[in-house]
């Protein structure tokens, strides 16, 4: 069987992070990347990431699509671009229509319906048409605040309230996502910013609970979410963003959801860079009230940008054996790493 062929769509933080761990791994070939930087574009992705070639074919970063994404070139493309369904939506329809598999980091595609319903079925249309299949995924949403959750309600015999609580840093991440979570922004900035509702924050919340809440049958009545400042006393700069003191670090988000007349489901994410400098350590934690009650907590967080491109690589498999249509996290075997050959995984046979 010939080696898993692989694409990706984006060369930041995230894609350049999944092409590290892609060379990394066996049984597995990158083919092809698509970036529009002019400091990446025509530059072989081994020399960027300081990696060796050796025997491996040189993998040239072109800035049109057309030129690395054909018609069955690859059985995946990792698409590393966007947060939100509508802005996704092209690139992922392009792919789609070229019989690939997708994975996405775009957040709202971990459970596109909860906010895009008329997209996310046009996406699983196109997907069963070309028989192929789509899943949205990452770190969060896709496996700390949604999945985690789902996973550990499975040995409960009753559910009554459910917290899933992330502290995280966002030194890791890229310029759009420093853009998204307000970093290095001014108070005033930041808080016109919300009014006008151009403020991203984080992207996913609503997507979290309708996951959490389809996995378990609770059906949500009304979703709300809040987010604040979070100013920093001190300067502080990440590799992809600086925040100077009095300025904006990031953001403390809170999102609810009702079921039955009650916050059933509560979110509390705060989410800046470099917490530490003012004494804030990170952690993921799941609270489930209920029989028999949920405590599970993991100090510091798992980290946001290496958990991200790991889910994205190490679902691969799971996308390429899936059923054609749209898929979700929950629809899907659960995500594991993978420390064998890529092969191994896979159900059918690579022609």
């Amino acid at each position: 069987m010939r080696n898993v062929r692989v694409v990706i769509w984006g060369f930041g933080a995230m894609g350049s992070g999944m092409a590290r761990m892609l060379l990394k791994k066996k049984g597995v070939d990158i083919v092809g990347v698509c970036d529009m930087h002019p400091d990446r574009v025509g530059k072989d992705i081994h020399d960027l990431l300081g990696i060796e070639r050796g025997a491996r074919k040189p993998v040239v970063i072109k800035s049109r699509i057309e030129e690395v994404l054909t018609e069955k070139c690859c059985d995946v493309a990792l698409c590393a671009t966007d947060s939100y369904t509508k802005d996704a939506f092209p690139r992922l329809k392009y792919c789609l229509e070229k019989k690939v598999n997708v994975i996405s980091t775009a957040e709202e595609m971990s459970f596109p319906k909860a906010k895009s319903p008329e997209l996310a079925a046009e996406l699983d249309k196109i997907a069963k048409a070309n028989g192929v299949s789509i899943l949205g995924t990452g770190i969060n949403p896709g496996l700390i605040m949604d999945l985690l959750v789902i996973i550990m309600t499975g040995c409960m015999i009753d559910v009554e309230h459910i917290e899933a609580k992330r502290v995280n840093s966002l030194s890791p991440f890229g310029p759009t996502v420093m853009h998204e979570q307000g970093v290095g922004f001014t108070l005033d900035a930041f808080n016109k910013a919300v009014k006008d509702g151009t403020m991203a924050g984080h992207v996913g919340f609503n997507e979290s609970i309708a996951m959490i809440a389809e996995a378990i049958g609770w059906k949500v009545e009304k979703f709300e979410q809040q987010m604040k400042p979070i100013v920093t006393t001190v300067d502080r700069k990440s590799p992809y963003g600086f925040a100077k003191a009095g300025d904006v670090a990031g953001v403390n988000m809170t999102g609810q959801g009702h079921v039955d007349g009650k916050v059933k489901i509560d979110m509390i994410h705060p989410q800046q860079i470099e917490p530490e400098m003012e004494g804030t350590h990170t952690g993921d934690y799941v609270t489930i009230q209920g029989t028999p009650p949920i405590n599970l907590a993991n100090k510091p967080e798992v980290d946001g940008g290496l958990g991200t491109i790991a889910m994205c690589v190490n679902m691969i498999p799971q996308v390429i054996n899936a059923e054609p249509g749209l898929r979700t996290m929950i629809d899907l075997p659960v995500p594991h790493a993978i420390m064998g050959d890529f092969r191994d995984q896979i159900r059918a046979t690579l022609n």
